[in-house]
């Protein structure tokens, strides 16, 4: 603990410039990003919402260590969080405080504010930041924490990244889905429906995003064509193909569709293009067994 400590500026250059680059090189990600950091990663991921918030839109910091160095960074914290704008950005904060009793059976949540001991520091640092953080509401900062009465240091961080996860992504949980698997719901209605998700998405994500997943799409095609609504079902197998463009499958399943309405040179059509993708002789066949009919 005597030792030289910091580094994260040269930890955060490495992710910047050396880390986030190869991932995204390597793999279809997106700039909308999530950092999670337990006890002085905590604190890393905290001085990284307030000094390199351009990196990462979401943050979990698990019973961060602000104690550390005199409060360094929360002194720094409250100045930038009461004067900077982190519109778009969102934080969790967690605090274990079973270990509260550990050395004083007497201190409590209640009133911890009032010792002044080494001990609860730690636990002190993370309330003064979470209730101060709390009051910036100018600022534009989706925030909040919650105290694990129950738990340790060492046990907090699953439950906190399961509800830090549940608070960041509120806004992705998939609205009225009882509207989309109700036959009375009318297409326009649908429609509807669909552009307002994508709009969420979209604006969330920053790049145009999908309203569903491919394969709910597809799952919503199938099920309108098994309740005998055909236009419902062609909406939501085009809207497939229109996000999915290079999928077989999204060809294949218009393709199904056609043949259920007897148009086999449409059928035929969407099949050819789903072989013209993936080459897969599973395509090649049904468009043999197609020709036959």
């Amino acid at each position: 603990m005597n030792d030289e400590t910091g580094g994260a500026e040269t930890f955060t250059k490495f992710m910047e410039k050396e880390l986030i680059p190869y991932i995204d090189s390597k793999y279809p990600t997106m700039n909308y990003r999530t950092l999670i950091g337990h006890s002085y990663a905590g604190l890393f991921t905290i001085n990284m919402l307030v000094n390199h918030k351009h990196l990462f839109q979401n943050y979990i910091a698990i019973d961060p260590s602000l104690d550390w160095d005199g409060q360094k960074l929360l002194k720094e914290a409250k100045q930038k969080l009461s004067t900077e704008s982190y519109e778009g950005k969102s934080l969790f904060v967690s605090l274990a405080a079973e270990q509260l009793h550990m050395w004083n059976e007497e201190i409590t949540m209640e009133n911890i504010m009032d010792d002044s001991s080494e001990f609860t520091l730690f636990a002190r640092s993370i309330i003064e930041f979470s209730n101060y953080t709390k009051s910036q509401k100018q600022n534009g900062l989706n925030f909040s924490w919650k105290v694990y009465n129950e738990d340790l240091h060492g046990t907090v961080p699953l439950p906190s990244i399961r509800d830090g996860l549940i608070f960041l992504f509120e806004w992705y949980q998939f609205k009225s889905p009882q509207k989309y698997n109700n036959p009375e719901t009318p297409l326009e209605g649908l429609v509807s429906l669909l552009k307002e998700q994508e709009q969420i998405y979209t604006e969330h994500f920053g790049v145009p995003t999908a309203p569903m997943i491919d394969e709910m799409l597809n799952g919503y095609g199938y099920m309108n064509m098994e309740m005998g609504q055909p236009k419902k079902a062609f909406m939501f197998f085009e809207m497939n193909i229109k996000y999915n463009p290079t999928s077989a499958n999204a060809y294949d399943s218009m393709a199904e569709y056609y043949e259920s309405q007897n148009d086999k040179e449409n059928a035929l059509k969407y099949l050819n293009k789903a072989y013209e993708i993936s080459g897969d002789d599973y395509y090649k066949e049904r468009i043999e067994a197609l020709n036959k009919k």
